[in-house]
């Protein structure tokens, strides 16, 4: 995977001019919790406060799906992605899907 792919929310990079619009990419995950790490999480929610097991996992799937899209997008032979995005979807009780998609770009260095 190439860590070098730039990636920005916006519609367009400061300092680099799109050369070619590839298309629509996109990261999807499917995550839930073991039944040890519900319980574990939800016996925090008692006591308030962050709750460092649901974090660690939201941020685990968060840059599964990242990580997924990069490899979609250098597969077709970006080296930038624009407009990226996250969206979180509940499937089923405790399965949650996260998906992280963008446009993938072919951009150039402005002088």
């Amino acid at each position: 995977m190439n860590n070098s792919t730039l990636i920005t929310t916006s519609n367009a990079l400061e300092g680099y001019k799109v050369t070619k619009q590839l298309g629509l990419v996109r990261g999807i995950t499917v995550r839930s919790r073991s039944i040890f790490g519900s319980m574990a999480g939800g016996f925090m929610t008692i006591f308030g406060g962050k709750n460092s097991i649901y974090t660690e996992l939201c941020e685990k799937t968060r840059e599964e799906a990242l990580q997924l899209m990069i490899k979609h997008a250098n597969e077709m032979g970006a080296n930038a992605i624009i407009n990226m995005r996250y969206d979180a979807n509940e499937v089923m009780a405790g399965l949650t899907e996260v998906l992280a998609y963008g446009t993938a770009v072919v951009v150039e260095k402005t002088n």
